[in-house]
């Protein structure tokens, strides 16, 4: 009788205790360097037009309560809209701060247990173009059907988002894989459908558009994020392929 081995235990005897460590240390550095890299970023580019957007949705919120005055359920959306939530200034910068580099951290590892698969990243220059493999799979792929979304905006139901966003991420993942690493011409070829599948069932969508922020301040917004993204995953991946260059070096 054959014994089939799950593609899940083949890859835990793969990524075994020495390849863990190897890809933990440099991990954690790049995305202690790479987070910290994202909210000075963000702190420049991406959260003054957040704030802005939040000016416009608390307007419109209050309006929206002002005129619903003596609804109870409009009473229990305000108190749940004053529920805590970081000051802006330090208090917000830090937990912010904290949430990228935990990320950061996350997505190195990724990072770490794909390049490992083709036998690391040993080079920054190598690393970079990992880390524009994750900026596509992450966050173009996404974009193109969910772009980033300012405060206030309008949009479909939350779990339909996430299975849609979830299904793109895998989809450009395994598409590329196929297509740069694949020797042949169907698994390219099926690499390729798996690329645009998810756009052309297409992303949910509200059932009617609309934004309490003026169309140039989302517009504004996608240009900020798309741009601090590129600026952290690319510092993402050549930190990774620096840290593990070094790792190797030290070891030896």
């Amino acid at each position: 009788m054959t014994v089939v081995i799950p593609p899940v235990f083949l890859a835990i005897d793969m990524f075994n205790l020495s390849h863990f460590r190897m890809i933990l240390i440099p991990a954690l550095w790049s995305g202690l360097w790479a987070g910290m890299l994202l909210t000075v970023v963000q702190s420049i580019q991406v959260i003054p037009t957040l704030l802005q957007a939040e000016v416009y949705e608390e307007q419109a919120a209050a309006i929206s309560v002002h005129s619903h005055s003596s609804s109870k359920g409009a009473q229990t959306h305000q108190h749940e809209a004053e529920s805590w939530q970081p000051q802006n200034g330090w208090e917000r910068t830090a937990y912010t701060a904290a949430a990228n580099i935990s990320l950061a951290v996350g997505f190195a590892l990724l990072l770490g247990a794909a390049s490992n698969l083709r036998g690391g990243i040993g080079h920054w220059r190598n690393g970079l173009l990992w880390g524009l493999a994750g900026y596509t799979i992450f966050f173009v792929a996404p974009s193109l059907g969910l772009p980033p979304e300012v405060p206030g905006t309008e949009a479909a139901n939350l779990k339909d988002r996430q299975l849609w966003w979830l299904m793109a991420v895998i989809d450009t993942a395994i598409g590329l894989w196929l297509l740069f690493f694949s020797k042949t011409r169907l698994n390219k070829l099926l690499g390729s459908l798996l690329l645009i599948s998810p756009h052309l069932i297409g992303a949910p969508q509200p059932d009617v558009h609309g934004s309490a922020a003026p169309a140039e301040l989302a517009n504004t917004f996608i240009v900020a994020t798309a741009t601090a993204n590129a600026v952290f995953w690319l510092a993402l991946g050549s930190l990774m392929g620096l840290f593990s260059r070094k790792n190797q070096v030290i070891k030896k």
